[in-house]
């Protein structure tokens, strides 16, 4: 968490924009920021995961609460989620008067971090579909987490479109915002997955 917070974060003020798709708005330090913690994100969660017993796997510090196993399978279901609504952003095309009220990057960097308690399926409502099951393997979750984030990593590393300029209808936040959730949701879990850890009843190596 300290490396992250040591990583500098890129503001975007709303009302500093561009009234036409010929003004650049996404930067290579926007670009380089994606990919550092998408990458950093990733890593992190992977060495804490790895070489986990099955009971530390599946250890819960109350029944009501998550294994670690079932949290990275929330992780793995708000990353589709996440990049389905970055699809849909891309494929509406580039919204330049969008731009205009773009809020900055803080609010979604801030939101995602805080430490308040964040309710799933508060988000849902009806549904509780962002609820683990835990009813596959730890690898799976992570095979299945690790395609969608690769991915991801690959396209920004690539791609000539303007993530600034893209935006749900009705959202504030664009396909660079939605990123910065999406790395930042991960985040939010590992600290979860390390507070597990520290449990007094948390299963240790033998």
């Amino acid at each position: 968490m300290k490396r992250l917070l040591r990583i500098a974060i890129i503001l975007m003020a709303p009302g500093v924009v561009a009234q036409s798709q010929d003004v650049k708005l996404w930067t290579d330090v926007d670009r380089q920021y994606l990919l550092d913690n998408l990458i950093r994100s990733r890593n992190e969660l992977l060495n804490e995961t790895a070489g986990l017993t099955t009971e530390q796997r599946i250890f819960k510090e109350s029944p009501d609460r998550w294994s670690i196993n079932e949290i990275v399978e929330h992780i793995a279901i708000w990353e589709l989620l996440m990049t389905h609504q970055i699809s849909k952003q891309l494929n509406a095309g580039p919204q330049p008067t969008l731009a205009n009220n773009a809020v900055p990057d803080s609010l979604n960097f801030n939101f995602i971090m805080e430490e308040k308690k964040h309710y799933s399926t508060d988000y849902t409502k009806p549904f509780t579909y962002t609820l683990p099951m835990g009813l596959n393997d730890l690898e799976s979750n992570l095979a299945w987490l690790l395609k969608m984030r690769n991915e991801s990593i690959e396209f920004i590393s690539k791609t000539n479109d303007d993530l600034r300029m893209y935006y749900t209808p009705g959202s504030r936040s664009n396909t660079h915002q939605v990123y910065i959730t999406l790395f930042g949701h991960t985040d939010r879990h590992i600290r979860q997955i390390r507070t597990i850890k520290q449990h007094v009843m948390y299963p240790r190596a033998k």
